[in-house]
């Protein structure tokens, strides 16, 4: 990747509904050799593709808790019961296995303190090798990139 690449990336990164002719022009390129340029990125899987930012309250999931999770076991059968469990439920945004302690990191999005308390209860608590759950509650946020 050279300097427009990187440059188109950047761009489309910030607004991914420009149109070709506004990007060619942000990034000094005419429309042809742009178009060729963001169809290559996504065939070689750089551009993975392109979504909407929604507001969490317009979905009714304003209220976010960060959790550290922890397993009794690491066995196969565990770790993939827990983990095909959690990733199919519509609250969890994020869901990663961390190296070292805790043992997986998930990004929740809930409507309020009571919405959580009965994920955490009827979803998450009922899975089966659960040690340990600690949730922090957002004060702030003070940076978020899609």
């Amino acid at each position: 990747m050279d300097a427009i690449d990187q440059a188109i990336i950047s761009e489309l990164e910030r607004d991914g509904r420009l149109t070709n002719v506004e990007l060619a022009h942000r990034v000094g390129l005419t429309t042809g050799p742009c178009l060729r340029r963001v169809q290559r990125l996504e065939a070689d899987g750089v551009i993975q593709g392109y979504r909407a930012i929604i507001d969490p309250a317009a979905r009714g999931r304003s209220f976010e808790v960060l959790m550290d999770l922890s397993l009794e076991s690491q066995d196969a059968p565990t770790v993939e019961h827990f983990e095909e469990t959690l990733a199919t439920a519509v609250e969890v945004r994020e869901l990663r296995r961390l190296f070292g302690a805790p043992d997986y990191f998930v990004r929740v999005a809930v409507a309020d303190l009571p919405a959580y308390e009965t994920f955490l209860s009827r979803r998450v608590m009922t899975i089966p090798g659960i040690r340990n759950v600690v949730s922090h509650f957002t004060m702030k946020t003070i940076k978020q990139e899609p």
